[in-house]
């Protein structure tokens, strides 16, 4: 059974464009400093929801969501997530995925069940144990990144960013790089204070420029194709 830590009911922000429900999925092989869900990363969480409730939920909002998105955590990290996916489907709703990109042979067998892919981009994949904490993690991500976009899937490709961690011109850098490789959508999203564990990441995510500024910067990168 899938094991599930968090569940939202209805969000419209998790999938750009749908009403979706979001269930967060226990467990994440990666320790990412400005984490706002560190109690996913265990492989067994205090409050786990029994994956028979969550589907109980799902069947009595038939008709009313557009879609269920496995979110996390790290969702590729369970072996029980291809079943899950089927049985959600099963109840009409289209399926999304948030994915870090740790297990990329995963991600692809998985790649046919999904509607919609969210994939982090950390860091410039040569830097990504900076972000990660895990070397090789980098790698993950790129291989992840080359089956997402090779799938054909609909998805777009998510970087958070702290001021701490990741330098304006290191995300940049990084967008050079995705575009590169063919990809055309890159969201630039704002660390979330809440429930990051990391007090001095906490103290410390004053930015210099405006988040929209970068943004807009990263958005030149795209439009030039380079």
């Amino acid at each position: 059974m899938l094991r599930v830590g968090g569940l939202t009911p209805l969000s419209t922000t998790d999938w750009p464009g749908m009403l979706a429900a979001v269930v967060f999925c226990q467990g994440c092989p990666w320790r990412c400093g400005y984490c706002h869900n560190p109690h996913l990363i265990p492989a067994r969480g205090d409050s786990e929801i029994p994956w028979e409730d969550v589907l109980a939920f799902l069947r009595r909002r038939q008709g009313l969501l557009d879609g269920v998105v496995f979110s996390g955590g790290e969702p590729t990290l369970q072996a029980a997530l291809p079943d899950a996916m089927r049985a959600v489907r099963a109840l009409g709703f289209k399926i999304g995925l948030h994915t870090g990109g740790a297990y990329p042979r995963r991600l692809a067998a998985l790649l046919p069940l999904v509607d919609w892919v969210g994939l982090d981009a950390k860091a410039p994949f040569n830097d990504y144990a900076r972000i990660t904490g895990v070397d090789g993690s980098g790698e993950r991500a790129r291989s992840s990144l080359e089956a997402v976009l090779a799938s054909g899937v609909a998805h777009e490709i998510r970087t958070t960013v702290h001021p701490a961690l990741l330098a304006d011109a290191e995300v940049v850098k990084l967008a050079q790089e995705l575009s590169a490789r063919g990809v055309k959508r890159h969201v630039i999203q704002a660390f979330r204070r809440q429930g990051c564990a990391d007090a001095a990441l906490v103290r410390d995510a004053r930015r210099e420029r405006p988040l929209a500024s970068l943004a807009e910067d990263v958005a030149r990168v795209f439009e030039s194709g380079h």
